[in-house]
C-alpha cells in the first residue's frame, strides 16, 4: 500500500516527506495506522549513524501509537479497530528473553535495528529504491506502519491515543528504571541528570514510588523548573554550580542512587560520584558503540554499583497498562511534557527538541 514517511537519505541529514510502498503484513504482523508517534533521541542517533544499523535510506520512529487497520493470518493479541501502542521488538526464545528479561534479548538488534525483518526482507520501497524500515520493528515516522504481534501493547479507547506514542521508549525507560530497576523503598534519595523526557519520566517514577529526595540536574533552567512542577524536590544547574558538590550538600553525603540519563561519559562520572556507600547508578543515555568513561575505583569498591538500564527493565504488555492506570489516576500526568507537531514538521519539532525548547515532540500524521 501507499503510505506518507519522513526517510532520511543522507547520515545526519533532514527528513524528507515521501510517497512510499509499505508491504502487506505477514502472518505474524500487524498493520497499524499511526496517530501519533514521538521523537526519542535514539531517532537521531539511528539517523546520525550512532547506531550499528544499516546507512539510508531509512525510516526511523519506534514510539507509534495508533488503531489496528489489518492483521496476519496468525495474529492472536488484536484484531482490526484495537487501540494500540508500540514499543520494541525480541525473539521470544533466547535464554534472556526466557527469563522474562525482554530489553536484553540475544538477538535484539536482529529484530529492532536490521533495518528490515529479521529474515532480511524489506518493507518499504520507494520505486525500485529499497528504504531501510523495521526500526524497532516499525519505522512509525509515517501514517502507517507494520510491527510484529510481540511489539504491539492493547491500550484503553478512553485515552487520547496520541499521548499514549512515548509510552512505547522514553516514558517507560525512565519510569520503569526507578520502578523496576532500582525498587529502593519510599523514603529513598535520588539524583536524576537529564530532565529530557526520559529523566523527567523518572522524576514521575521517584513521586509515584514515595521517594522523599529527588533531585534534577541539568543545564537547561526551564527544564529544571519543569521538574520541580512534577516532583523533583531539588534542582541543580549543572551549568552553574559543581553538580557532584550540590548534590553531596543536597543529600549529606551522598544520593542513594542516581541516573545518568544525557549519554555523557563526563556525566555519568558524576552521577557515580554523587552516591553514598552500597549506592546504585543507573545508565540510560544511548552512546555510539566503544563510549568509554573514567570512573574511581576506590569509589565502587565501597559498595557502590554502576547498572545498565535497556527499556526501564519492562516488559510492555505489563508495564504500559501499569503507567496508563496511574494516569488516569492523576498520580502520573506524563502528557504534560508532550508538544505536538504534524508529520510534515517533523524538522521543526526536532530542531525543537534538540534546542530544548520542547521536552517531548509528537508528531501526528
Amino acid at each position: 500500500m501507499e503510505i506518507k514517511a519522513a526517510v532520511v537519505f543522507e547520515t545526519g541529514g533532514d527528513f524528507s516527506i515521501e510517497q512510499l510502498e509499505l508491504s502487506d503484513p505477514n502472518e505474524d504482523e500487524v498493520l497499524v495506522r499511526i496517530v501519533g508517534v514521538g521523537i526519542c533521541h535514539t531517532d537521531l542517533a539511528g539517523r546520525d549513524m550512532h547506531l550499528p544499523i544499516p546507512p539510508p535510506p531509512s525510516v526511523f520512529g519506534h514510539e507509534g501509537a495508533g488503531i489496528v487497520e489489518k492483521v496476519g493470518a496468525r495474529v492472536t493479541k488484536v484484531e482490526p479497530g484495537d487501540h494500540v501502542a508500540l514499543a520494541w521488538n525480541s525473539c521470544g526464545t533466547c535464554t534472556s528473553c526466557k527469563a522474562g528479561n525482554d530489553p536484553y534479548c540475544l538477538d535484539f538488534f536482529l529484530h529492532n535495528f536490521h533495518g528490515a525483518r529479521p529474515d532480511g526482507t524489506t518493507t518499504l520501497r520507494k520505486g525500485d529504491q529499497v528504504i531501510h524500515g523495521s526500526f524497532f520493528s516499525q519505522s512509525s515516522f509515517a501514517d502507517f506502519a507494520l510491527a510484529n504481534e510481540r511489539n504491539v501493547v492493547k491500550v484503553p479507547e478512553d485515552i487520547p491515543l496520541e499521548i499514549l506514542a512515548p509510552l512505547g521508549c522514553g516514558v517507560m525507560t525512565g519510569a520503569g528504571a526507578v520502578m523496576n530497576s532500582l525498587r529502593l523503598r519510599p523514603g529513598a534519595s535520588i539524583a536524576i541528570f537529564g530532565v529530557g523526557p526520559v529523566g523527567m519520566s523518572a522524576v514521575l517514577g521517584a513521586v509515584v514510588c514515595g521517594y522523599t529526595t529527588i533531585i534534577a540536574v541539568d543545564i537547561n533552567a526551564g527544564r529544571l523548573e519543569t521538574a520541580k512542577e512534577f516532583g523533583a524536590t531539588h534542582t541543580v544547574n549543572a551549568g552553574e554550580v559543581d553538580p557532584v558538590e550540590a548534590i553531596l550538600d543536597i543529600t549529606g553525603g551522598g544520593a542513594e542512587s542516581s541516573l545518568e540519563c544525557v549519554g555523557n561519559p563526563k556525566v555519568l562520572r558524576q552521577a557515580v560520584d554523587v552516591l553514598a556507600r552500597c549506592g546504585v547508578c543507573g545508565l540510560l543515555g544511548v552512546v555510539p558503540p566503544g563510549t568509554e568513561v573514567s570512573l574511581d575505583m576506590d569509589l565502587l569498591m565501597n559498595g557502590r554499583t554502576v547498572k545498565g538500564i535497556i527499556e526501564g527493565d519492562a516488559i510492555p504488555d505489563l508495564f504500559i497498562p501499569k503507567l496508563i492506570e496511574l494516569y488516569g489516576q492523576g498520580r502520573f500526568p506524563f502528557d504534560r511534557m508532550i508538544t505536538f507537531y504534524p508529520l510534515d514538521e517533523i524538522n521543526q519539532a526536532v530542531e525543537d527538541m534538540e534546542e530544548g525548547r520542547v521536552i517531548k515532540p509528537v508528531l501526528r500524521p
